[in-house]
């Protein structure tokens, strides 16, 4: 089984580029949309958020490729990517002042106790939607030097144009000698409104998940997502996943037989682990299977002030552990940990330190600080 062989840092400009969507998202904290009268804005994405955590806690050198449109939202969005230290690679959309093309909106409110999160989408006339083959110079952004390369299935989901980008770009990536990561992140809704368009039943909107998340996973070398992603969108067979601990990770190492058999370029998959007993309070681990070994996280129970961005937050430190030559126990934890601790903050990206995370990985505690 051939093993991860990661890039020096000399003669590179970028540790990890990623490729996404960015998007506002509108939180009004504890209170239920209808009574809210202000919301909280927070620029995300599944694929930016590891960018820009990497750069913010763990000082890595990120950037981002993905659509901008040119107008006030589009410049708050730019502002927060400027100020997290991410270099942008912006194919640019002008705004017509009614339609559009718009940049996404997340609307998320945090629940609280035993009511759960609401999480809902306006993505219409998303600029993301429009990326498509071509609209990056791949190969002049890779000739300044990569040493890792993320996208995901959330990007992937956007419209038709969007999977063979993330291929075009995939394929690049290796030809320059970067690691390709993928976060499956396989939200049925996404690819159900995109499939709908082309006049698929939710059937065949699964279908049509399953066989372009395959094609998509066939380049990748490092893939983020738990068992469920790994049945309903990669169509692998497994436990039910309603039925089982879910902190025990027997099920998950038990489908890497299959991800294997399928997908043999596959070196490491790693996933939170997680046990919701209310809204505020979690049991939360995380395991690695790396070149055919698997290793296990501590667990940990967390008190969630905003739990959306975690299972990003855990891609972020595992990648840096990894580009940082540590070990895999040890960029297992600081995985772990950052994504832990990201859930103490508001927002969807870091607001922790790399020193903070250290110490948790290392089995710190929540004693005063003085």
């Amino acid at each position: 089984m051939a093993q991860l062989q990661i890039r020096p840092t000399e003669g590179t400009t970028h540790d990890v580029l990623a490729l996404g969507a960015l998007v506002t998202r509108l939180d009004p904290g504890i209170i239920p949309f209808a009574e809210a009268n202000h919301y909280d804005l927070y620029v995300s994405g599944g694929e930016y958020n590891v960018a820009a955590n990497l750069s913010m806690c763990f000082r890595m050198r990120t950037a981002i490729a993905t659509a901008m449109v040119d107008y006030p939202i589009g410049q708050r969005v730019e502002n927060a990517v400027r100020r997290a230290g991410v270099f942008p690679y912006y194919v640019r959309f002008p705004h017509d002042g009614v339609r559009g093309p718009n940049m996404a909106t997340v609307w998320s409110d945090r629940g609280q106790g035993v009511r759960a999160p609401v999480v809902f989408y306006n993505r219409s006339n998303e600029a993301a939607g429009y990326l498509k083959p071509g609209s990056f110079n791949w190969s002049e952004i890779f000739s300044k030097g990569v040493r890792w390369f993320h996208s995901g299935g959330i990007f992937s989901a956007l419209s038709e144009t969007t999977p063979s980008l993330v291929i075009e770009a995939m394929e690049a990536a290796k030809k320059s000698g970067a690691i390709v990561s993928f976060d499956l992140n396989y939200r049925a809704k996404l690819w159900a409104v995109a499939a709908a368009e082309r006049g698929f039943s939710p059937v065949q909107a699964a279908e049509q998940a399953s066989k372009t998340l395959r094609e998509i996973v066939r380049h990748v070398d490092v893939l983020v997502g738990n068992e469920e992603d790994l049945q309903k969108g990669l169509g692998l067979p497994g436990l039910e996943v309603e039925s089982k601990n879910k902190l025990d990770p027997s099920a998950f190492l038990g489908m890497m037989e299959s991800v294997v058999r399928d997908f043999p370029n596959i070196k490491a998959v790693a996933t939170t682990l997680r046990e919701v007993h209310s809204t505020n309070r979690h049991s939360w681990g995380a395991v690695l299977w790396l070149d055919g070994k698997s290793y296990v996280s501590p667990t940990c129970e967390l008190d969630v002030f905003d739990r959306v961005g975690g299972g990003d937050g855990f891609a972020a430190g595992l990648f840096y552990g990894l580009l940082s030559g540590k070990n895999p126990e040890e960029a297992l934890k600081l995985g772990w940990a950052h994504g832990a601790l990201l859930t103490t903050t508001p927002g969807d990206t870091t607001m922790v330190s790399l020193e903070q995370v250290e110490a948790f990985a290392k089995g710190g505690s929540a004693r005063i600080q003085r």
